[in-house]
């Protein structure tokens, strides 16, 4: 079952990325409508999409599952549920093909919410403790978003359709679709883990290595931004930009932050998934729908790679994923290592890699764009803590002393995950310029002076030193000393975000649930109530018990007594 479905989703892909590449060429566009049935003038219509975007998005979401599923044959090996496994894989491609193809808000939903159920079955796939609450927590923050489609689409009733593609010429003056387009703002803010809904994403790393791969580069989080770049005439329609890049930046310096105080490895990556997000958000908030794309599609690339090395190291490390414990994994495993600093180095830009061309792209029109100076900040502090974390890892993973346990067997000749991984990384070296060559046949002019223009190359620098420093013992230890370990921990835990998405929302109702159960439904509610009149019943029955029984006694002492006298009434 495995091998058949990665030729299947191969071979589509590919045709997919041709047929894209042949759309966006010749500016095609191909609606099929399908009329299910009609209630009081509103068609309830299965509506498909096949443009370049979608096309293109589809077949990078084909070809990385394809490869995930080849890599899954060695990693799950010893799955005693492969063909399980596999199917929750295609059910999850299946259903981001229907969010990808869709402009019609109810079909929307069918992949929208397939996607929530799946990755719920998925998170919680090894069944302990951690993966059920990382399992829940997922799947409640994703409701959020659901509800808010749920929303639109009532809403939407007032169009008598629910295709949102059709009325982008007629919402200059439109509350309906105001109040649609902010909901959408909201569900999409939900699924790409957006503050203050970002608790979610790192805890999703319970899931299998090769879920991650799928879902953290191309499929669940990228939903909610693809979602918006549908809906991006409307955002700048009614100005709601703004909201949007505020979050987005936001979100980009907190998982920055987090991830430079992290010891998970695929927490790490997860995090830097957050910052990518978020980076992504913002740049669209700003009115660059196709760059947020492209960084889309590159950051699919070289995020898939990066997961899949990661998951190789994880795999001979006996599934041990603190990076404390990694180090000189160069020499035992050159080819994952080599994959993994290609995708690093990617992820931060590194001239010529995919990563490159949209991030550089973007911190160029940062500059050239009105951004205040707070926005402008959050921008380049960002980018320098994800160069920060990358060579932190790099310090932690490739340099560092290993630890030599005996448990640990390092093998780097794995067929099946050395394909997907070699795959990747020729897209990742060769897809960013090939995509920017497609997508912006007419380049982008930019005109910056000198200090800005060699402003990213000194916040890398910059980012690179201060990496080798926090990596350093001594500056580590001072880190996490005791003055300094609040902060610390506020840093690492993504400022407190898992607690406040947590605890501090359900501890207020279940300590008041535990008060009202002890003082009420355990207390007086069982005193004035059946346990109470219970009681009440058998003391009045004891008393009046005890009080006949007395009463006998009575009788038989008076007519003892009476018995008695007149015994001596007699004799006198």
């Amino acid at each position: 079952m495995c091998s058949l479905s990665f030729f299947t989703l191969l071979i589509s892909g590919l045709l997919m990325f041709f047929l894209g590449v042949y759309f966006l060429l010749f500016d095609y566009s191909v609606f099929v409508d399908w009329e299910l049935f009609s209630l009081n003038s509103s068609m309830v219509v299965m509506t498909l999409i096949f443009d370049w975007m979608s096309l293109i998005f589809m077949s990078f979401v084909l070809f990385i599952s394809s490869l995930v599923i080849y890599y899954s044959l060695d990693y799950m090996s010893g799955e005693k549920n492969m063909n399980r496994f596999i199917m929750l894989v295609l059910m999850f491609v299946v259903s981001m093909v229907f969010l990808i193809l869709s402009p019609n808000l109810i079909s929307i939903l069918l992949g929208w919410d397939g996607l929530g159920l799946i990755s719920y079955c998925l998170v919680i796939y090894y069944q302990n403790v951690k993966s059920y609450n990382a399992g829940m927590l997922t799947a409640l923050t994703n409701r959020i978003g659901d509800v808010a489609i749920l929303i639109s689409i009532s809403w939407m009733l007032n169009f008598g359709s629910w295709n949102f593609i059709y009325y982008y010429d007629f919402i200059s003056n439109s509350l309906e679709m105001q109040v649609i387009t902010f909901l959408v703002i909201l569900a999409a803010m939900t699924k790409s883990a957006q503050i203050p809904f970002s608790s979610w994403l790192p805890a999703a790393m319970a899931a299998p290595t090769p879920v991650s791969a799928l879902v953290h580069s191309s499929t669940l989080v990228t939903a909610g931004v693809y979602l918006l770049i549908r809906f991006s005439p409307m955002l700048v329609e009614f100005n709601l930009g703004n909201i949007l890049l505020f979050f987005g930046c936001l979100t980009m310096f907190m998982s920055g932050l987090g991830a430079n105080f992290e010891f998970d490895l695929k927490k790490i990556i997860a995090l830097s998934t957050l910052s990518q997000l978020g980076l992504m958000m913002s740049i669209l908030s700003m009115g660059y729908p196709n760059i947020a794309f492209f960084h889309l599609l590159t950051h699919a690339l070289f995020k898939a790679l990066l997961f899949m090395c990661a998951g190789s190291i994880i795999h001979n490390m006996s599934d041990c994923q603190d990076i404390r414990f990694m180090g000189s994994v160069v020499y035992y495993m050159p080819l994952t290592s080599v994959c993994f600093n290609v995708s690093s180095l990617s992820l931060c830009g590194m001239p010529f890699l995919a990563g490159f061309y949209s991030k550089d792209l973007i911190l160029e029109l940062v500059c050239m764009s009105w951004m205040n100076y707070f926005i402008f900040f959050l921008y380049f502090f960002s980018t320098g803590l994800t160069v920060s974390y990358s060579f932190r890892l790099f310090y932690y993973s490739m340099i560092g002393n290993n630890n030599h346990f005996s448990s640990y067997s390092f093998v780097d000749d794995s067929f099946y995950m050395s394909f997907g991984m070699i795959s990747l990384l020729i897209v990742a070296v060769f897809g960013g310029g090939l995509l920017s060559w497609l997508i912006f046949p007419i380049p982008y002019t930019i005109v910056l002076p000198i200090y800005l223009k060699l402003l990213t190359m000194f916040v890398v620098m910059l980012g690179v030193y201060f990496g080798y420093m926090i990596s350093m013992f001594k500056l580590s230890l001072m880190l996490f000393s005791s003055s300094l370990l609040p902060l610390s921990i506020f840093f690492g835990s993504m400022w407190f975000m898992p607690f406040l998405s947590t605890n501090f929302i359900s501890f207020p109702f279940l300590n008041y649930g535990y008060f009202v159960s002890k003082i009420l439904d355990s207390g007086w509610g069982e005193l004035l109530g059946g346990q109470g009149l219970y009681s009440m019943f058998l003391y009045f029955i004891n008393y009046i018990q005890f009080w006949y029984d007395s009463i006998f006694k009575v009788y038989l002492f008076t007519f003892i007594f009476w018995m008695f006298l007149l015994l001596i009434l007699f004799l006198i």
